[in-house]
């Protein structure tokens, strides 16, 4: 009887974990979707400030399409104008006008110099890399324990807190398969940007590997837009720029 009464507890803890998982993942695709359309433009500030407050920005330009598709285009600094990025699947390359020929970048280093870094800057959906390991209740948020589908993903694991009501991250922290905390994001100031995008407007991250330095990514204008495959190749990122026309 007993040995029944076990195989019946297990069978409905692994049954309940596999509806919490389908649950988590249902979750995380509609945090995606309401983070970034599946295929949009839009305009970013990136801040980097230093300890002692002295700031630098840029400006971008950037699209994506799909879940594995992101370009993005440097408008200010007058010393980065005409620099893109280019974002596929795992793959990421930086163009540089002058030198004319792209070059691959990885997903922990930073093209702008700040904490936050290129995975960061060139986003992809977070359950195109992550799989959903648990979803639990933490005062008032559902919090989402993910890991790396790849040893390829910028971040080992996350832990995604998500606002019940509004279906958007507040806070993320990410860690190295270590167990390491490498930055924690925070997202707020929640917009209606017209068009169904009701987004956060603000991220700001920190990192205690960076003691006083802190990076914040502004957004504007973001909408919804069927953007060419053709944007998305390292052909055409010597004109990016036409994206914008």
């Amino acid at each position: 009887m007993r040995r029944l009464l076990a195989a019946l507890f297990l069978g409905f803890a692994a049954a309940s974990a596999q509806a919490q998982a389908i649950d988590g993942a249902k979750l995380l695709a509609q945090v995606d979707r309401d983070l970034q359309p599946e295929s949009y433009e839009m305009y970013r500030k990136l801040i980097n400030v230093e300890p002692d407050g002295r700031k630098k920005e840029f400006v971008l330009c950037s699209a994506k399409k799909g879940r594995d598709k992101v370009a993005a285009l440097f408008l200010a600094p007058a010393s980065a104008k005409g620099r893109a990025t280019l974002r596929q699947g795992e793959n990421m390359w930086l163009y540089i006008p002058n030198v004319g020929k792209p070059v691959r970048i990885t997903s922990l280093q930073s093209v702008t110099g700040g904490v936050f870094n290129n995975a960061d800057i060139l986003h992809l959906d977070y359950a195109e890399e992550y799989s959903v390991e648990s979803v639990a209740d933490d005062a008032g948020a559902d919090l989402l324990s993910l890991k790396a589908k790849t040893n390829q993903v910028a971040y080992d694991r996350l832990k995604m807190w998500v606002d019940k009501k509004l279906l958007l991250p507040t806070k993320i922290e990410a860690y190295a398969a270590s167990g390491l905390l490498i930055k924690t994001l925070y997202f707020k100031d929640i917009q209606d940007f017209g068009g169904g995008i009701r987004r956060p407007a603000t991220v700001e991250t920190d990192s205690p590997l960076y003691q006083g330095y802190k990076s914040v990514m502004l957004y504007s204008a973001p909408k919804k837009r069927e953007v060419p495959d053709e944007v998305f190749t390292l052909g055409y990122l010597p004109r990016i720029d036409e994206l914008r026309k």
